[in-house]
């Protein structure tokens, strides 16, 4: 009877062991799984964020690009009024030098 005792504890001992090291892969597995997944979403997100910087940085480009040719387009248009006022001072200058030379020809 206390060999039977003996052998009972020992199979119980031997049980519990087993549910423990079957318990430790487990929790193990449950581990590497957890990790791989974290793993996994990090990239996603990650390359969902490179994505989005990427479109961004397209409609960026696209604004200033539309920013720049209308800013030189503006500037053309200035640029042609004040060559044009220009031209046109130009001919009253000159109208007038011609206007004083001549006065002072006729007066000597």
């Amino acid at each position: 009877m206390q060999l039977d005792m003996i052998n009972l504890i020992f199979a119980a001992e031997e049980d519990s062991r087993q549910a423990r090291i079957f318990a430790q892969q487990n929790a193990q597995e449950l581990i590497d799984e957890a990790d791989r997944s974290g793993r996994e979403k990090v990239a996603s997100t990650l390359a969902r964020a490179e994505a989005e910087i990427a479109h961004m940085t397209r409609l960026s480009d696209q604004k200033a690009t539309q920013y720049a040719m209308e800013l030189a387009s503006t500037t053309a248009n200035r640029k042609a009024t004040l060559h044009a006022r220009a031209e046109r001072r130009l001919d009253s200058a000159s109208q007038y030098i011609v206007e004083r030379i001549e006065t002072y020809d006729s007066g000597r």
